[in-house]
């Protein structure tokens, strides 16, 4: 068992005090009435996941959304390395994706950053350490991020990925063992929401 509050955590990106917090389960990204957005875990979002990848039944989101402008910078929560990072070119993908690994309490947990810019990915490596607080990424345009509107799928996972991916969103039969695979942001980016 985790102890999230063993740790202090660096915010993953410098929010306002005002933002919109997104309604997604009406099954269309709705226009937020300020520039950034956050939208929710856990949500169950139909119509929304409309691209082949989705498969017609994946429709749970298992990360927090950011959503602000293009270039938006994205910071580690706290210390720790990369672990994978590329380009997933699906229509409706991640985009640019950049994966980092941290400890929290004696267990490993990596953190998904997606939707992100070309720029986001150049000049990693792998083992690469980070600090908190650091830029690690930037938000994409919707011509590289997967066909979204800008903003961070952020998503945390006990799961050691294989590559530069992880199900942001899982089918509701899946949905129990993802939120114990994939734990609540939350834990590290406080009550936005």
């Amino acid at each position: 068992m985790i102890d999230w509050s063993s740790n202090e955590y660096h915010p993953v990106v410098d929010m306002p005090t005002d933002y919109t917090v997104l309604d997604l389960s009406l099954g269309f990204w709705n226009q937020p009435e300020t520039e950034f957005s956050v939208g929710k875990y856990d949500e169950v979002r139909p119509k929304l996941y409309n691209t082949e990848i989705f498969g017609g039944e994946r429709n749970v989101h298992i990360g927090i959304d950011i959503g602000g402008p293009v270039g938006t910078p994205c910071m580690a929560f706290m210390d720790g390395e990369i672990s994978h990072f590329g380009y997933n070119p699906a229509a409706g993908d991640y985009g640019n994706v950049v994966i980092t690994k941290h400890e929290i309490s004696g267990t490993k947990v990596w953190a998904l950053y997606g939707h992100l810019d070309a720029a986001s990915i150049e000049d990693k490596k792998i083992g690469q350490r980070v600090v908190a607080g650091e830029v690690v990424a930037w938000f994409g345009s919707y011509e590289e991020n997967g066909g979204w509107e800008p903003h961070l799928h952020f998503q945390l996972s006990l799961i050691e990925p294989e590559t530069h991916d992880m199900p942001g969103v899982v089918a509701p039969g899946d949905r129990d063992q993802a939120l114990k695979d994939y734990p609540d942001p939350r834990n590290v980016l406080g009550s936005i929401y």
